[in-house]
């Protein structure tokens, strides 16, 4: 059957938003998504480190997407929420996003791989970009995005 080697891998992903912006989030990744509650705040770390919470008996880092894509600083409303994610590794850490939208599941012809430009910040953390009904919706690769500057340390010449 010629249909099987060609098949399509489907991957399903949150869409949450920043701003106007629209973000997937690999669904994989995800461990639970939580009302906005109150965030500790934890002294001399980066700036985009809001803080911990308490979820269940587990002290959990929270961090700003928004501050460390180089985006104007969060503001919380009803929709707010703290996505809860598990990385590759194992560990575990909160993200704060202005809205979750929906569950898109996409085939990976409709990805387009990101060119680079090392200028932008944020095109660092994209996997990709996925089109769903006509809209573009910027593929956050979860663990580029928490693996602090090792990238650039580890960077062939």
């Amino acid at each position: 059957m010629e249909e099987l080697s060609n098949a399509q891998e489907r991957i399903q992903y949150i869409v949450v938003k920043f701003g106007d912006e629209q973000y997937g989030i690999d669904i994989k990744y995800i461990d639970n998504i939580v009302r906005m509650q109150r965030i500790t705040r934890v002294p001399k770390v980066q700036s985009y480190i809001k803080g911990v919470i308490n979820l269940r008996g587990e002290v959990i880092p929270v961090v700003s997407i928004r501050l460390k894509m180089g985006l104007v600083e969060d503001t919380i409303t009803k929709k707010t929420r703290i996505i809860i994610i598990r990385l590759d590794n194992g560990e575990i850490i909160g993200m704060l996003v202005d809205e979750v939208k929906e569950v898109v599941t996409l085939e990976t012809s409709q990805i387009e791989k990101v060119a680079y430009d090392s200028g932008e910040e944020k095109a660092n953390y994209l996997s990709g970009v996925g089109k769903d009904k006509g809209e573009l919706i910027s593929l956050l690769d979860m663990n580029l995005v928490f693996a602090e500057k090792e990238r650039q340390i580890n960077k062939p010449e």
